[in-house]
Order: C-alpha cells, then structure tokens, then sequence
C-alpha cells in the first residue's frame, strides 16, 4: 500500500489545538463563552452551511467583520472546504473596498451588521456576488431585503461534516490587499501549506526563542491587530494551534478592551504603536493591571519612550517586523542568551527593534547594486527576503513577480540597516525618503526623535515640495493634552539640535516647518497615511 500522501493543512493546526486542549476557553467581548470542542463543531457546521450556499472550491468568500469567535471559525471553515478566505478591509476608502472585492472576484459576502450600510453602497456594484450573509450579535436579526441568511441561522440549520476535506496543500486559502500609500491595493494570497510552514516558525519563535519567557500553554491571548490585516500577524493560527485560550474583542474600543484585559487576565497580544497609545492614555489604564503582559509591536517604529512608558506600567514590549506580502512576519525582537545577562537599559536598545529573523526566513540587507551591506548597524540598505510563504506575486498581476522577486528576493521596499548580531533596525520605506538638496532625509528617524520628545504623542514627518531644495521635512504634530498651547516650533527644533550636536541626526533633517493636529489619519491597519498627508500638507 502506498504511503499517505500528507498534506500541510490548516486543519491539522485546528485538530492539534482541540486534541490538546477541547475544554479550552474561547471568549467575544461580554456576549459568547465556549470551549475548543464546540468551536471545532462550528467549523464544521460553518463548512457545511457554505456548501449549501453553494460554495465550492475556488469560490472566493469576502469578510468583512470585527475581530471575533465568528472570524476564528471562517480563519478555517472557509479553506477548511477549499474555498478562500478574503479578509475584506472595512477601513480602506469606499472606492478602494470595492474595487478589492470586485478584483477578488468574490461570490459570498459574510458582513458583520456593523458594516450593512457599507454593504447596501457597495451592492450596486457587485454584480458577481451571489449571496449575502449577515453575522449579528444577540437575538435581534436586523432586517435587509438583500440579506440571504444570517450566520448563527445557517450554523445552527447545518449538519456538521464528519471532518473538513483532504486538500492538495497548494491549493489556495487566503486572500488579501495591501494598504499601500500609492495606487490601487494589491492582492497578496498565501495557500495553506505557506499558511501552516508561517504558523510552525512563528510558534519555534515565540516558544523556544521568545523573550519574557515567550509564549506558553498558559496564556491567554487577544488580538490588537485586526484579523482582516495579515491573518492578524498570524497569531490566532497560532493560539488555536497551541489551545491556549484566546479572547476577541469585537470593535476595537479602549473601554472594553481594558475590561477584558483585566477579566480574562490577558497575558499577550500585538499591535501597532498607536494602539497602545490609545490603551495608555485611556484614564481607566491607571486601575488596569497589566503585569505578566506581554506585546509585540510592529506596523511602526516602537520608541524607547514608548516602551519605557509601558514597562512602568507593567507591560513588556518587544518589536517585530514583516509585511502584508509575507504572510506576514519575519522578525521577533528576541533577546539572545548572552543579552540577557545584560541590563535592563542595554536590552531595551535592542528589544524596540524590529528585531531577527524567523527560522526559515532568509534576509539581507543590499545596497543598490545588489550587494550585502556591511553589518555594522549604520551602513542602509532595502531589505530582501526568502521564506516558503511570500506571495509570489500579485493577485491577477503575475507581472509583477519579476519586480517584486528581482534576483529570486523578494524586495521589500524597505530601508535598514544591519547589526553585529543580525538584528535590523528600520530606516524608512523607500517612497517615504525625503530628497532634499541632493541629501536624503530618513522621515522614520526624525520622527523617532520628535516621539522622544515628553510633549509629543505622535509625529509624522512628510517631505513638501520646495523649489529651492526640492523636498524639504515638514512635521505633523500630536501634542499631549497638557501640552497644547505651551510647545511651539522654536522648542521643538532646539529638542532636535540636541541630537544633531550629538551627531544623531544631520542639521538639513531639521524641519523648519510643524504642523499640530488632533489626530494623524491613518490607513485601515495603523499605520501613517502619507499619501494622504502629502496630498493634504503639499503647499505648506
């Protein structure tokens, strides 16, 4: 008899979590408690409800939902049968959402009633859809007379299957799309065993190598990325896969997650920084106890102040690294053994970096003609990759891959630089490097400084056309509430001469120019809208 031809499988990570640990929690917001084992069953239901929707495999089903139980279910109810998950961005801008859906192709819609009157815009225009699907919370079952079904209906009429299918491993799972600063968004698409090879690495990384003890069988874990944005760093894989007890908090609001923080003793999660800004600031965090709190930061620079901040109170922080087109991450700021006999002060400078790479993540940084860059954490170069889950090109731009993969890499477009240890340290993204009087100005790095600043919340730094320099730095400034009206530009470039007479920061990069606002805008996962603020500041 020939041997069985085993396939890497998202239901594999499913079936080792509930074997491991089938009384284990899985808890949304105040609304749903249940255990691992009626999870697995409503993967099951959830496999057969969209069977019966029609749903083959191939078929494309759009997402568009908080981060919950719900979505768990669908990270392997919809590959689980061979179809694709498309974790649709509610954040992205109205014209931007639809051409992602209309460019997925997607057949099934399965919409959070949050998001039905974004649903009843986008309707018109989605002529391949064939069903829709409303996901509500409680008993109450909004009315829409495009609704085919509801979710907890159609889970509750559906025979479970006796087990989700055997795949070819190559088939395809997830779907998703940048969030660039430029152009439409581009489709990344991973099958499941990239999917299953990214979760193994991920868990040698935070188990066996993980700093604060890394993750274990006793945590508990709630996302703070959401989990239409890289399979939420692709955590939730891993929390199933290892049956620790997971928390979803539904629509992010500080309130509520500082309630479940405390109630379910969560002990790791992930985010970008200005979440855990948010989290800080919020007046309930003083009553909040975050010891035994662990949280990789990633999307954006994590500053030393920031984590100096969250270390007092009671939060460790570490830094992290990757992409929408690798799956996504590649490196864990975790401290070497050596390092840890070092102190506290020395390990920060190197746990708020994005940190080392992932077993079986190969990395270089390469200047522009293609060469490694001296490890000596100043010289800077792009980073580029290989790992068995990069997307190999771009959804329906198979194009693209020749650019995205030049020299069988794949380039990521982003500036660092390289240490001793092979640690990173970010620099910028390459379309964000301000060109000033032949000169280039690293936005990152000014704003890494401004961010050092005690007044200063947030910052962002854009170049602005200059017809004498060509580009010169222009800040975009966010002020702690105490602070508005005492600081003002002359204070702030003598905060920055500092660095320059130490040799931090070159005396041109100095912007002459601030602008204080409420709020940076954002795109859908965090990070600095500069498309937008390049568009918005481009005659200051």
């Amino acid at each position: 008899m020939p041997a069985y031809d085993y396939q890497l499988l998202l239901k594999h990570l499913l079936h080792q979590g509930v074997s491991w640990a089938p009384e284990q929690e899985i808890v949304y917001r105040d609304q749903v408690r249940y255990c691992y084992r009626d999870f697995y069953q409503r993967v099951l239901r959830l496999g057969s409800a969209l069977r019966s929707l029609g749903v083959v495999p191939g078929t494309r089903v759009g997402v568009l939902e908080w981060d919950s139980h719900r979505y768990l279910e669908m990270y392997f109810g919809i590959p689980g049968i061979g179809a694709v998950m498309h974790t649709a961005n509610p954040g992205l801008a109205f014209e931007d959402l639809l051409y992602t859906i209309c460019h997925a192709g997607d057949e099934i819609i399965i919409a959070h009633a949050d998001f039905a009157p974004l649903v009843e815009r986008l309707r018109p225009a989605l002529h391949q859809v064939r069903k829709f699907v409303l996901i509500n919370d409680g008993p109450f079952r909004p009315a829409y007379a495009w609704v085919d079904a509801y979710y907890e209906d159609l889970l509750e009429e559906a025979a479970p299957l006796a087990e989700l299918p055997d795949l070819d491993e190559d088939s395809l799972a997830t779907l998703s799309y940048t969030t660039g600063t430029t152009g439409r968004p581009k489709g990344v698409y991973f099958t499941q065993r990239q999917i299953t090879l990214q979760t193994l690495s991920d868990c040698v990384a935070l188990s066996a190598l993980g700093s604060y003890g890394g993750v274990n069988k006793h945590d508990v874990y709630m996302p703070l990325t959401p989990m239409f944005h890289g399979h939420a760093w692709g955590m939730p894989y891993v929390a199933t896969m290892l049956g620790i007890k997971q928390v979803f908090p539904g629509k992010y609001e500080v309130p509520i997650l500082l309630r479940l923080i405390a109630r379910e003793k969560v002990t790791f999660s992930h985010c970008v920084p200005t979440i855990l800004h948010k989290i800080l600031a919020s007046p309930a965090a003083q009553e909040t106890d975050f010891n035994h709190c662990r949280i990789i930061i990633g999307g954006a620079a994590l500053s030393k102040s920031l984590a100096g901040e969250a270390a007092q109170r009671g939060i460790q922080v570490y830094g992290g690294y990757g992409l929408s087109e690798t799956c996504p991450v590649l490196t864990i700021a975790n401290l070497k053994p050596f390092m840890e006999a070092w102190e506290s002060e020395e390990q920060l400078d190197w746990l708020v970096k994005p940190g080392f790479t992932l077993p079986l993540v190969y990395l270089k940084v390469i200047d522009a003609s293609g060469q490694e860059v001296p490890q000596d954490g100043q010289a800077v170069g792009e980073v580029v990759v290989r790992t068995p889950w990069c997307t190999p090109s771009y959804y329906q731009e198979e194009a693209t891959a020749e650019e995205l993969w030049r020299g069988g890499w794949l380039h990521t477009g982003d500036l660092a630089a390289i240490d001793q240890y092979g640690y990173i340290r970010l620099v910028d993204r390459l379309k964000d490097v301000i060109k000033s009087g032949g000169e280039w100005i690293v936005s990152q790095d000014v704003e890494r400084l401004l961010a050092q600043h005690e007044d200063v919340q947030e910052a962002a730094v854009i170049g602005v056309p200059d017809p004498e320099w060509g580009e010169r730095p222009l800040a975009i400034v966010v002020l702690r509430q105490e602070a508005v009206g005492r600081l003002n530009d002359a204070q702030l470039k003598e905060h920055l001469g500092r660095y320059v007479m130490r040799g931090e920061l070159a005396a041109w990069a100095v912007p002459q120019g601030y602008v204080y606002v409420d709020e940076i805008p954002k795109t859908g996962v965090g990070k600095y809208n500069k498309r937008l603020l390049r568009s918005r500041y481009a005659g200051v």
